[in-house]
């Protein structure tokens, strides 16, 4: 069977172009062998189901590995005891049916059966618990068990009684039969289901989860993992790909969260492949060829995005939250205590760099702006009706005039704005040099923001238009000595990036000041400079 890349389900190896992660399997199988309990809590569409089949297959020569999931069970299952006893007694058996376990004695696979056709009104957790111990007392092997997608059941207290069942069987591990590990999937935290699905109570004070040890693998795709993948697909096709190069444009503008890489290299296998101005796979797998798949993934409707958008109209407090970050540039402390941060990071929107809330990759964060920097506010707003009738100026020769964008943009600022006052200013400035460069770039480039200069003082945007790069610093003028630093960070960034000209844009407010874009040299770089 021919391979593709997949962006739907559970991934296979033998179907399907996939990263390597066998680092990540021998972190976790370290979890596995020293008899932990854990949760493996990642943003939907992280590869969770994927990895936990990989782990399977990886422990299976040492380990009874029973892999059952809750998804798309019908919550009537969860109302009653003996409705989920028996079902979770089905789930074990159909993996015993359909030979995906060995090592259970035919008397003890007899019994789960008549377990799962058991009457309900029979069945109760001591019943359940018997059994448990029986399978682990009997397999041949160390047993481990695994489920996936537990945020169906995460609701429900009958669910929050079989997490104490198995934490008893932990504690009294050392006397008794017991798993040797137990792990659940899914993206909420179960360690928090006390909170979520019971009232506080006085004396009542611990988790049925709280035996649980700290999951710390990181579970992203590394640029190593990327290029796996495509050396299997250059093996395939030989499009003469620059491989290391290409995964490493993946993953800068992915930070290796495993969907988006899948389905930007599905994107250019399928669609960008195919269109004439590419022609073909050779053309495609270009660095032109990876902006255009980021360029169309960005405007698509997927599941991921749904619920990036889902969560912000759905929570205040988050929204505030990131569009603070995205155009004010205020540091916010990644502190889970806090509402916003923690849902952001639970879904995987935002990450901890430095202490601080940051946006988790670029793909995310060029959406928001392009939520923010929404239809309705553009047309209500005069410096974006100005780009637009400019537009068609910029480029030259086939390449992106940034100094007379600049030009441009200086023009219509002090026309539109020279006469608001500083705060307005500070709070506005990136939102509306970002609202002028949009539809300049708009279908043909992308831009994001320079992590590393996220500040109220200086922000590097960094515009990806027909194969160039240009680097635009924004910055409140501070001072002569912090502009004359401001200059040296930007050259800093110019060797980064290796590039020879880079662009600045002050937003000064010193009576004296005289706008204009001005070209100076920084050592051997180029940096043209407008002042508003």
């Amino acid at each position: 069977m021919k391979k593709r890349f997949n962006v739907t389900g559970l991934c296979l190896p033998e179907r399907h172009y996939m990263a390597d992660i066998s680092e990540r399997l021998e972190e976790m199988k370290a979890y596995v062998d020293a008899g932990d309990y854990f949760t493996v809590n990642r943003a939907r569409q992280y590869g969770k189901t994927t990895t936990l089949n990989g782990l399977k297959r990886r422990l299976e020569e040492e380990y009874t590995v029973f892999l059952i999931s809750f998804e798309g069970i019908e919550e009537e299952v969860f109302s009653d005891t003996g409705s989920f006893c028996v079902r979770l007694s089905g789930l074990l058996y159909d993996t015993l049916d359909f030979g995906e376990v060995s090592g259970i004695p035919e008397d003890v696979q007899e019994e789960i059966y008549l377990r799962s056709v058991e009457d309900s009104k029979e069945m109760n957790f001591r019943i359940l618990t018997n059994l448990l111990l029986r399978i682990c007392r009997r397999a041949d092997k160390p047993v481990v068990l695994m489920i996936d997608e537990v945020d169906q059941a995460g609701n429900y207290q009958v669910f929050a009684t079989f997490l104490g069942v198995l934490r008893d069987m932990y504690l009294k591990r050392d006397t008794r039969p017991a798993f040797q590990s137990v792990i659940l999937a899914g993206v909420y935290d179960i360690k928090n289901l006390k909170e979520k699905i019971r009232p506080k109570k006085e004396g009542v004070s611990d988790s049925p989860w709280n035996i649980a040890a700290d999951f710390e693998v990181d579970m992203s795709l590394p640029v190593k993992g990327i290029m796996y993948m495509l050396e299997m697909y250059e093996h395939d096709h030989h499009t003469g790909m620059a491989v290391g190069e290409i995964a490493q444009m993946i993953y800068d503008y992915t930070s290796g969260y495993p969907f988006l890489v899948s389905r930007i290299c599905k994107l250019l296998d399928e669609v960008i492949a195919a269109d004439k101005e590419f022609s073909g796979k050779s053309g495609a797998w270009t660095k032109d060829g990876v902006l255009a798949a980021i360029r169309k993934l960005l405007i698509e409707q997927n599941p991921l995005f749904e619920s990036l958008m889902g969560k912000v109209d759905s929570y205040p407090e988050l929204e505030r939250m990131l569009y603070t970050v995205l155009f004010v540039g205020k540091d916010i402390p990644f502190n889970t205590d806090n509402q916003a941060v923690m849902v952001a990071s639970m879904f995987g929107f935002v990450k901890n760099m430095g202490g601080n809330v940051a946006l988790a990759n670029r793909i995310f964060e060029i959406r928001l702006y392009n939520r923010f920097l929404s239809v309705e506010e553009m047309r209500e707003s005069d410096i974006y009706r100005a780009s637009i009738y400019d537009k068609n100026q910029f480029m030259v020769g086939g390449y992106l005039n940034m100094r007379l964008v600049l030009e441009k943009f200086v023009g219509h600022f002090d026309e539109l704005y020279g006469d608001c006052e500083e705060k307005f200013i500070e709070e506005s400035a990136r939102k509306l040099f970002l609202l002028y460069l949009r539809p300049i770039i708009n279908g043909a480039g992308n831009y994001y923001i320079e992590s590393r200069t996220r500040s109220m003082g200086r922000t590097d945007v960094i515009v990806d238009y027909r194969g160039e790069r240009y680097i635009i610093e924004i910055k409140i003028w501070r001072g002569k000595e912090y502009h004359e630093r401001g200059e040296k960070q930007i050259v800093g960034y110019l060797e980064d990036y290796q590039l020879k000209t880079g662009y600045m844009l002050s937003f000064c407010f010193n009576k004296k000041k005289k706008p204009g874009v001005y070209d100076r040299v920084v050592g051997d770089k180029k940096v043209i400079e407008a002042v508003v």
